[in-house]
């Protein structure tokens, strides 16, 4: 049932897309690209979805989309400062138009008092547009918890184009 409504909302994703012509690109950490293979389900998603950059690890984060180290250090992999620099980045390193990016803690372990398990920071961008960054809290084991991230970052892919003009 959960997997019918994350591919629900990836298909309605791609309507959203190909009304407004247009290409996405995701940065995903904690997911694990599992938001890119919900959307691949759908056929035809190769007409809007130009790439996913699977970013688990720190150095993958700077290398693949321009994180900055300090930003790294200061904040940590699971902040909106990340979260910010890994959406920009998607856009810089692609040829969408639209982007969205994930990082979070999903467990068993990882977790602080300031930074618990379950905790995800979500990034979305339209290019030319100011990034949108929100943060949620997500209860449940190390599955829910990625489930739950990549319902809540379709749902904002899909918002975020419906409040775009077409392109």
């Amino acid at each position: 049932m959960e997997d019918d409504r994350i591919t629900a909302l990836a298909r309605q994703l791609g309507e959203a897309c190909h009304l407004r012509r247009r290409v996405l690109a995701l940065a995903e950490s904690c997911t694990g690209g599992g938001a890119c293979e919900a959307i691949t389900r759908i056929p035809g998603s190769s007409g809007w979805l130009d790439r996913g950059f699977v970013t688990y690890s720190n150095e993958a984060k700077m290398e693949q989309l321009g994180v900055k180290e300090d930003t790294l250090l200061d904040y940590g992999a699971v902040s909106e400062a990340t979260a910010r620099e890994m959406v920009l980045g998607a856009l810089r390193w692609s040829r969408a138009d639209t982007a969205a990016a994930i990082t979070g803690i999903a467990g068993p372990d990882g977790g602080s008092p300031g930074k618990p398990v379950g905790l995800v920071w979500f990034g979305w961008c339209v290019r030319g547009g100011a990034a949108r960054l929100e943060s949620r809290q997500f209860a449940g084991d190390r599955t829910e918890v990625r489930r739950q991230a990549i319902e809540f970052v379709l749902k904002g892919l899909i918002q975020a184009l419906e409040k775009s003009p077409e392109a």
